[in-house]
Order: structure tokens, then sequence, then C-alpha cells
């Protein structure tokens, strides 16, 4: 029964990706002129993993807001840190000339994907830092280059709502992509140690590890696989397209903010339902605000979201663990999308197996 049902899935997600298409030109101009996603087959280039050359003082960082608008003054934090490090900082008309007229979008989507490609195709430039998540980049994605992108990998960081540009350049190019503090968020003690350690010293070694001494094993084990993965609403959001995130074999992080027992219930069961859980290695739950609130749903009280976890990802016997320090926290870890990692449940430790830049 279980093999028919992993045949099963397998046919429906080569089914899906059926529908995606092979090269940037099909995927802008007919997305932008006709608004239709070409009958080409989808080329997906996860195998060919690239790794972004580390950051040094003299490096330079661009910062750019590809979702939700921001200003000079909240991307302070980021620029401090960088600047702390010797790093040169370029900042994009998406923030520096943002006059708020897009409602909840920095700029309209294909000019977002323009300064977005500017900052790739530029050869100055060494990472690309988001200004802030919101909501809005998983609308530029018809828009952008990915063999551009593959052409000049450099380092590309943001978390929440960035997790959609994150896992589509690296699902698409092979690119190893960064969930870490966007530039609009302080840069505390934590974050940047991790940032250092990740980005800059590209170093790994055996003390090189992640350590959560009060996170909550759901299910012991220890696994290894590539790290995938982010923001949960984003990451379903992204399920049925493209751009979906390929599960199999890896060890699945995800986090969320402000979100009911009852949504991260519905959003863990679609997970479910469609095999991705199933198929990880392990599953990683980040910080989630409120995680044993019982929240009203009428006529009774919904359930805690430790509590859905549990109802849920528990019979799975798949390595979880939760409340480990990423997610939308001060004090939170950057985690490279596509890097070989293994989770230790007894030692509540996420450990790199890889460098995480070149």
């Amino acid at each position: 029964m279980k093999d028919s049902r992993r045949q099963f899935l397998s046919l429906a997600g080569l089914t899906a990706l059926g529908v995606g298409m092979s090269g940037k030109a099909a995927i802008s101009k007919d997305f932008v002129e006709t608004g239709k996603l070409p009958e080409s087959g989808l080329i997906s280039n996860e195998s060919d993993k690239i790794l972004p050359s580390s950051l040094k003082s003299g490096s330079t960082i661009a910062i750019t807001a590809p979702a939700s608008p921001t200003s000079m003054y909240e991307i302070r934090h980021g620029i401090k840190f960088y600047k702390s490090m010797g790093c040169k900082i370029v900042v994009g008309e998406t923030i520096s000339k943002q006059r708020n007229e897009n409602r909840y979008l920095s700029a309209k989507d294909h000019d977002r994907a323009e300064e977005f490609m500017s900052f790739i195709n530029d050869d100055a430039i060494d990472a690309i830092v988001c200004a802030r998540g919101g909501y809005g980049s998983m609308r530029i994605l018809p828009y952008l280059d990915f063999e551009q992108i593959k052409k000049n990998p450099k380092i590309v960081i943001g978390f929440s709502d960035i997790t959609a540009l994150l896992n589509a350049i690296y699902k698409k190019t092979g690119l190893v992509t960064f969930h870490g503090p966007v530039a609009s968020m302080e840069v505390d003690t934590q974050s940047s140690q991790s940032l250092k350690t990740v980005l800059f010293n590209n170093i790994v070694y055996p003390g090189n590890y992640i350590k959560k001494d009060n996170a909550i094993v759901i299910n012991p084990g220890i696994a290894s696989g590539e790290l995938v993965g982010g923001n949960l609403t984003v990451y379903t959001s992204l399920m049925g397209t493209e751009y979906d995130i390929d599960t199999s074999g890896k060890i699945l992080f995800l986090e969320d903010v402000s979100e009911n027992g009852y949504q991260v219930d519905r959003m863990i069961t679609q997970l479910l339902l469609a095999g991705k859980i199933q198929s990880a290695s392990a599953v990683v739950f980040g910080v989630f605000k409120n995680l044993n609130v019982r929240r009203p749903f009428f006529p009774n009280r919904g359930y805690s979201i430790l509590e859905v976890i549990e109802q849920l990802v528990k019979p799975t016997m798949i390595p979880t663990i939760v409340g480990f320090p990423f997610g939308h926290i001060s004090g939170k870890v950057t985690l490279p999308i596509g890097i070989n990692a293994e989770i230790n449940t007894e030692k509540k430790t996420l450990k790199f197996s890889e460098n995480t830049v070149s």
C-alpha cells in the first residue's frame, strides 16, 4: 500500500511539473504579455549546487525591497552591521525613493524584479540583502532571469516572505541562498555571530553547530539532508507551482508568526496530504509566537500550535524538533538553503556538513 501511494505521489508530482518552463525568455515574455505559462518542461537545477563567494572586508552589499516597502531609517540596522564588517553599501531605489504609492508593495512587480536583476548582473555587487518581508516576492518570480542568476552567483539573504525568492532561486539554479536577517532587523549578538560564521568565515568544523537546549522533541532521531524551507505560509503558497519545494530526503525547516492553531493545522495538513513531510528526512520548526496558546474557535477553543504539531507530525515518526532559533525572533541564526546538514534530536543540535560559501 505504501509503495502504491509513493508511486501515486511521484506521478502526481511529475504531472504538476509538466506545466513548467524551460527558460527565462519564455517565462518573462509569455507571462508578462499573455499572463499564461508556456507548455514546456521544467528544468530544475537543484542537483548542480553552486556556492556563492564568501564576504570579506571591502565586499559590496546591495539592499533591495523585493516585497513590501521600507525606509532608509528602517534599514539602518543592516547597514550598521555590514559596515562594521568593512563592507560597502548600495541601496536600491525601491527603498531610497520610496513614496508608498504601491500600498503593500515597495514598487510595481517588474520594477522590483528589474532592480533585483540589476544587482545580480552588476559585477561590483557581492551580496543582495533583502530589506524586509511582508508580502510580494512571489509576484516577481516570473520576471526573474534565472539563467543570469546562475551565471552570476552571489549571496541572497532574507526570510519571511522572502522564502519564495530564496527557494525559487535554489530550485531553478542550484545557487545556495540564505534564510537570515533582513536589513530592517536589528542584528544582535547571536544573529551577528551566525552571519559571520555562515557568510564571512566559511569554516566547517566539529564545533560549528546550532544548539537549543530547551527545544521540544516531537520525534527522536538523527537525520541528514539538504536544508530547505522557511516561512510556513509562503512555503504552502508555492505548492502546485513550478517553484514548489522538493522535500525528498531533505531537512525541512519551518517557521511562522501570528498564526492561530487552526491555521497552522491547515497548512501542515496540506503538507501531509501532498506527501511533503513524509518524504523529508526530518522537520525542524523554529520559534512560533504563542506556541502553547489555545485561542477561541467558536463554539469551543482551538488547539495550540504545539498540540497541532504533536497530533499531525508525531505519527509520521520522522525526526522532528520544535523551537530552534530562526524565524520572526531576535537572536536568529542564518540557515543556508541547499547545504547538507545533520539534525540530532538527542543533542538538540543542527550541524552544517559542508561549507556554506566558497
